[in-house]
């Protein structure tokens, strides 16, 4: 897996608030059981119309985010079902960061198997964060994972994140939960020797 460290990109900006694992992946979707193609599905009715033509307005289609792989949304993001090939789309479009003021629990879980880093930050942060990707596309935030920081670069303001101790070490470390058992593996037998 691709280790996480620090990370700067443009953003893709999605200002919608409340936005569902449906919407993030609809569930006609859902029938395959692996990882592949899931991003060229990502946001696909928003992303498409009934015809399959791309929706010039939407934002995944307006080539000045073409590169970003930090995914800047709206407040409540994930909420609905718990389905996991939500985060497998998010992830396989190339995203590695999602950023937004609340994350729907299970998603937010979702995101971290999935390697892609949920940012939770204030809704004073987040608007900013909107205004300065509006005022110039180029704007860039780096996350620096180690120091659990957010910084616009627009601005230089940064804020604080949390994550979960063992989640932060998986991903600098690019370990899933399966690597992290096989390298830890010499100190579980020598635990169980000592009994």
């Amino acid at each position: 897996m691709q280790k996480f460290n620090t990370l700067t990109s443009t953003c893709v900006p999605l200002p919608i608030e409340n936005v569902d694992t449906d919407q993030i992946i609809p569930a006609r979707f859902l029938k395959a059981t692996d990882k592949d193609g899931f991003g060229e599905n990502l946001f696909r009715d928003w992303r498409y119309d009934k015809e399959g033509k791309p929706v010039e307005s939407f934002v995944l289609n307006d080539s000045r985010y073409k590169d970003a792989v930090i995914l800047v949304a709206g407040r409540n993001f994930g909420s609905g079902s718990s389905r996991e090939h939500a985060a497998w789309a998010i992830a396989g479009y190339g995203f590695r960061v999602v950023i937004s003021s609340f994350f729907a629990d299970i998603h937010k879980q979702n995101e971290l198997n999935n390697f892609v880093l949920p940012v939770q930050v204030s809704e004073a942060f987040l608007r900013e964060l909107f205004d300065s990707i509006k005022a110039d596309a180029k704007t860039t935030v780096t996350v620096d994972l180690p120091q659990q920081t957010v910084t616009n670069n627009a601005t230089g303001h940064s804020e604080h994140f949390d994550i979960n101790a063992y989640k932060k070490h998986c991903l600098i470390e690019g370990l899933d939960d399966i690597d992290f058992l096989v390298a830890n593996q010499q100190k579980t037998v020598e635990w169980e020797n000592k009994k």
